[in-house]
């Protein structure tokens, strides 16, 4: 009897570190629960607090998401500043062409107005570059970026784009105006929003 009990002690150890079979270990414990009640129930919450401990899909699977979050809100998805300068036309290139000759920024606001577009431009280049001005991580500043590409008609090949503040607006006109997209010099300005509303109210007055 004295020999016999640390041999069972020493199978003990070997079928706990059986961690894939839990049915059969669970089945010796039922099996031994008479001779042994608590330790047993000890190294069973043991094994459990162990084996919980190690299979937990749900915290990588949330670093993943933070990771990609982080990604899509990092600067490199727009263009630099330094490219901006690299592909913008200088004034004196600007002069040369008839699209710049009675070129006027306009009265600053929050919108702006983009003219002489390549036909490929589409609505994410318009993004790669005027996104660099927008705060992605602040829901407020998200919501009134806006792109409006026309396509088709008279509009075609122009553009009106919302920014968060005249601030953003203003240096986005700066840095932007003159920059060579799709082999055309892109002309930026301020949008003119607020001259239509006011024809609205005097064609009301007039009637």
């Amino acid at each position: 009897d004295v020999f016999e009990q640390p041999q069972h002690v020493g199978h003990k150890k070997i079928e706990f570190h059986i961690t894939t079979d839990i049915p059969a270990v669970l089945q010796i414990n039922s099996e031994r629960k008479e001779t042994n009640g608590k330790n047993l129930y000890a190294t069973t919450e043991e094994i459990n607090n162990t084996g919980f401990g190690r299979i937990f899909p749900a915290p990588s699977s949330n670093d993943k998401m933070e990771t990609e979050e982080e990604e899509d809100e990092i600067p490199s998805e727009f263009i630099t500043r330094r490219d901006l300068e690299k592909n913008r036309l200088s004034k004196e290139e600007m002069e040369k062409f008839s699209v710049f000759k009675n070129y006027e920024p306009g009265d600053p606001n929050c919108r702006i107005y983009v003219k002489n577009l390549a036909k490929q431009v589409q609505e994410k280049d318009l993004k790669f570059i005027f996104g660099r001005y927008v705060d992605f991580q602040s829901e407020v500043e998200r919501n009134m970026f806006d792109i409006r590409l026309m396509k088709e008609g008279r509009m075609k090949g122009q553009a009106f784009i919302g920014l968060p503040n005249e601030k953003a607006a203003a240096k986005a006109l700066k840095e932007a105006n003159g920059y060579v997209l799709f082999e055309k010099p892109m002309v930026v300005q301020f949008a003119r929003s607020a001259r239509p509303k006011q024809d609205a109210n005097e064609g009301k007055r007039k009637k």
